[in-house]
């Protein structure tokens, strides 16, 4: 039978790694999704795809670059590190040339405006050691993207919603809210995946807000966060005493004795604001 969001000029997945050798590197975070079914709703969780260049970051065997060439999307464009990987997703886009569009280089380095026409959007399936790397490049050129519709492990995942006051509140929070709306879709446990992790996945859907900061104002909230989540413990006098401390705060309408896990986004951005009035 075959896979779901098949072909009959494509060969199963499980076919795919053996005729590319394509043993899963844990050097390289990969853990492959297989079930077809589990791909398609993925693919659903980042609809509407109409008239997109999608970005796949890490497509593998690539199940789910079968299932986004399936949508409505005006192109995919996979970018993979992996040369196995490369020469496996490579014969599949022999099969559909004017609609897959593979990219032999690392997501870490890459300026992906700059390698995709917009309107784009990201869907992928992300290597849990570089994630929130990629995840941080990413937002600071939100406005770049129609939509960001990623896996993460289930932590980062429930880091990148929390809401303040919660215990997974943090500087990852307060970034991806600052610039996007973002929410978990779907959970993904672990034996989805080939060979299966130890921990859970979810996939988040990030839409980027229709205004975006300028580039010195993400880069001042990410400053302010780094110093305010540094030190959770203490309270936001002593966290921020380097940048102005007390001073800052009273500029800003917030309490010394607070701290940072109390604070909204809307707080930061205050705050972030009266750290720029005062040089």
């Amino acid at each position: 039978m075959p896979e779901p969001g098949s072909a009959p000029d494509w060969p199963a997945l499980r076919e795919v790694i053996a005729a590319f050798d394509l043993r899963a590197d844990k050097s390289l975070g990969q853990h492959f999704l297989l079930d077809g079914n589990l791909i398609d709703k993925i693919r659903r969780c980042a609809e509407p795809l109409t008239g997109l260049n999608v970005i796949e970051v890490g497509p593998g065997p690539g199940g789910l670059t079968r299932a986004l060439l399936n949508s409505d999307a005006a192109q995919v464009v996979a970018l993979e590190i992996d040369p196995r990987a490369v020469a496996a997703v490579g014969a599949l886009a022999a099969t559909r040339p004017a609609r897959l569009r593979v990219i032999a280089g690392d997501a870490l380095k890459a300026d992906l405006p700059a390698l995709v026409a917009g309107p784009r959007a990201i869907v992928a399936n992300l290597p849990y050691n570089v994630a929130t790397p990629l995840l941080l490049r990413w937002l600071a050129q939100a406005g770049e993207y129609q939509a960001m519709t990623l896996m993460f492990q289930l932590e980062v995942a429930e880091r990148i919603v929390a809401a303040p006051g919660s215990g997974a509140y943090g500087r990852l929070s307060v970034i991806s809210q600052f610039v996007c709306d973002a929410a978990i879709m779907m959970q993904v446990p672990a034996s989805a995946f080939t060979p299966p992790p130890k921990i859970e996945s979810a996939i988040v859907r990030l839409v980027p807000k229709a205004v975006q900061p300028a580039p010195e104002l993400f880069k001042a909230m990410e400053k302010l966060t780094a110093a305010a989540f540094g030190q959770r413990r203490k309270m936001l006098r002593g966290a921020l005493r380097g940048l102005g401390g007390e001073a800052l705060l009273s500029a800003a309408g917030i309490a010394a004795e607070r701290r940072a896990e109390t604070l909204s986004v809307a707080e930061f951005e205050r705050l972030m604001l009266a750290m720029l009035a005062r040089g």
